[in-house]
């Protein structure tokens, strides 16, 4: 180990290596082998303090320093490397400067023209003029730093100035480059780690699981290309010329303050101390019907818990007993097991065989037993199937808080819609199920939407009541005003919005999207996920529709196969080319709430045309002749006759 003798310390002074705190930010984070290399986490140290004689900070970009270990005596190595008589200084050549001890009576430095006690410093005995050892070694306080071509120079003193790399205003030490003066850093960015848990350095408020790299810019092509994130703890977007700390496997990207402040964010009044988790805003036992979304799957939904909850309405059936409903010309039977009568055996809605069953009330699937089927089902005759609590809803809803002037009333079929295919008032979709309605106003909301509660909570805002909002914000969900090529602020859909966050999500994406779901191109459930998933390095396409995706708008993914899909393609179970998403932009199936195979007669064509939704192939309406795909069309299943649903409506009316 280097030793020196200094004049200023009666042991000898051992050089001590610093730990070098940077790297470059395009280095490889996995080795050869693809193991991340978790030991390149270095934190600041600031070893021996501060110099004996200058008394500024040692930092790790000084690379080495002077230390005695008996007496915790440190100087910087320029420091102890300045001679003890100088001889021609360049601040004041031609003379002689010899170096006093510190003192604490108060001079002042010809250089700075500040006063200074407590340092060493020089006196030129023949000009009787003081300069202080921090303006004696000025031209040795440069670094270079990786973020900066050029060699920055310190600042001497606290000043008050915006860092170039977070963005702040910081009151402290500065450097500032020698070339180029507007490039000006706080010593404390100066010092950031190049990798950091950012759970280490936020209280845990902050958590991820992979070490965050510095990186000392984000360009706008480069979020641009990764769906313009935003920071994960503050939400806020980012500036292309400032610093931040990056996972880019999974897409976590967080600004340099947010990472490192050991104050919490906004949410901090919320957030319990080192959990990282929000408290929770409501007290459980006083919310006994609270609505918990999303719904585990697709056989469960708003209709069935709300209708659950009211069991004097479904009362003790039996397998077999009648039922004379007023939506149906037939009387419906209770089916309570896998095999009905005559050994006619009717499958579940099961997407992974390509079966599918939807309830003519709700249009939602029947997963489960018991339900009623029509009592002509067993010879095929009619196959009308209605989940049990939709056999038995109230017949008016009171005081609807979209529709308060008027009694909405139960519509097994919108009247003055052909076929009763509506749109509901609610969640925007089209719908020919059931309908509460106003046939006076034309006012209709589906029988889901009839019951949805004033508050719920939400995985994706967990802890947090959110309550039912009608509002012209963008759904963290879908994001679908920011898709839009014209914004119109004045378009107020219903949601659900947590007042102490802002955060809102449309009807449609809380209520309609299940937690799990199954698919027939993949043998594991789906899990619905709101943001990239971890260690996922590439790019996001839908398996169904092959478009790439935003991984911020919630999609399905399954990390067994790594298989990701669109919320809007998932429930599809018939051909690929029927998705929807990439023509409708939104987050939900847009014929969610529509049953198709109904069939009907129109004069000048001799089949019979079933109710479908158009696919490539279908080519363009016989009548107006616009194209058919992703519209609800009536095709002749035996030759190529095709017609939209208004030209169809045009024909029968």
């Amino acid at each position: 180990m280097d030793q020196l003798t200094h004049f200023s310390h009666r042991h000898p002074l051992s050089l001590v290596h610093l730990h070098q705190n940077h790297k470059n930010e395009n280095t490889d984070e996995e080795d050869e082998d693809g193991h991340e290399d978790g030991d390149d986490i270095v934190e600041e140290d600031h070893h021996g303090g501060q110099c004996d004689m200058c008394k500024e900070r040692i930092w790790s970009f000084h690379l080495c320093y002077y230390y005695c270990k008996s007496c915790d005596y440190s100087l910087h190595k320029f420091c102890a490397e300045v001679p003890e008589p100088h001889h021609n200084h360049p601040l004041h050549p031609g003379h002689r400067l010899g170096y006093m001890y510190p003192t604490n009576c108060e001079i002042k430095c010809f250089v700075c023209n500040l006063e200074f006690k407590n340092v060493g410093f020089y006196y030129c005995f023949n000009c009787q003029e003081y300069m202080d050892i921090m303006c004696a070694t000025m031209s040795e306080h440069k670094i270079n730093h990786p973020s900066h071509p050029h060699q920055l120079e310190q600042m001497f003193g606290l000043i008050v100035s915006s860092c170039i790399a977070c963005g702040d205003k910081h009151e402290g030490v500065f450097f500032q480059c020698t070339t180029c003066p507007r490039f000006r850093i706080s010593v404390h960015c100066a010092l950031l780690p190049a990798k950091l848990l950012i759970q280490e350095h936020t209280n845990g408020t902050s958590t991820h699981s992979h070490p965050l790299t510095l990186a000392y810019s984000f360009s706008y092509l480069e979020q641009e290309a990764r769906y313009l994130p935003t920071c994960k703890v503050c939400h806020k977007s980012f500036y292309s010329n400032l610093w931040i700390y990056k996972c880019d496997k999974c897409r976590y990207y967080v600004h340099v303050g947010c990472a490192t402040s050991k104050t919490e964010s906004f949410m901090s009044i919320f957030m319990t101390a080192g959990s990282g988790k929000t408290f929770r805003n409501f007290k459980e036992h006083e919310q006994s019907n609270l609505v918990h979304c999303p719904f585990n799957d697709e056989g469960d939904n708003l209709l069935k818990r709300h209708m659950c909850n009211r069991k004097e309405l479904i009362g003790k059936q039996h397998d077999g007993e009648m039922l004379n409903h007023s939506s149906h010309q037939h009387p419906l039977v209770l089916f309570d097991k896998q095999t009905s009568v005559d050994k006619k055996s009717i499958s579940l809605h099961d997407p992974m065989k390509r079966t599918q069953l939807l309830c003519d009330g709700c249009v939602k699937p029947i997963t489960t037993v018991s339900f009623y089927k029509c009592s002509q089902y067993v010879d095929e005759q009619c196959c009308f199937v209605l989940h049990e609590w939709c056999a038995k809803l109230p017949f008016q809803v009171k005081d609807y808080v979209g529709h308060p002037e008027h009694t909405l009333f139960l519509l097994p079929k919108v009247p003055s819609k052909f076929l009763g295919v509506f749109k509901c008032a609610i969640c925007e979709l089209p719908s020919n199920g059931f309908a509460y309605g106003c046939t006076k106003c034309e006012f209709y909301v589906d029988i889901n939407c009839a019951f949805i509660p004033k508050e719920i909570t939400h995985d994706a805002h967990p802890n947090h009541l959110l309550y039912k909002v009608k509002s012209s914000r963008e759904c963290n969900a879908c994001r679908w005003s920011r898709r839009r090529w014209i914004i119109d602020w004045s378009i107020r859909r219903w949601g659900f919005h947590c007042p102490t966050c802002d955060f809102y999500i449309h009807v449609g994406c809380a209520l309609l999207l299940p937690r799990m779901i199954k698919h027939k191109c993949d043998k594991h459930p789906l899990s619905l996920r709101y943001e990239p998933v971890e260690n996922h390095i590439s790019e996001y396409f839908c398996e169904i529709c092959e478009d790439e995706f935003n991984p911020w708008d919630w999609f399905y993914h399954c990390t067994t196969c790594e298989q990701s899909m669109h919320t809007a393609c998932v429930p599809l179970i018939l051909q690929c080319e029927q998705a929807t998403y990439a023509y409708y932009d939104i987050n939900i199936y847009r014929f969610l709430n529509v049953k198709f195979g109904e069939t009907l007669k129109i004069g000048g064509h001799s089949h019979r045309l079933t109710f479908v939704q158009g696919l490539k192939s279908d080519g363009r309406c016989i009548k107006c002749h616009q194209r058919l795909r992703y519209k609800m069309i009536f095709k002749c299943l035996e030759c190529e006759f095709a017609l939209d649903y208004e030209c169809a409506s045009s024909l029968v009316n």
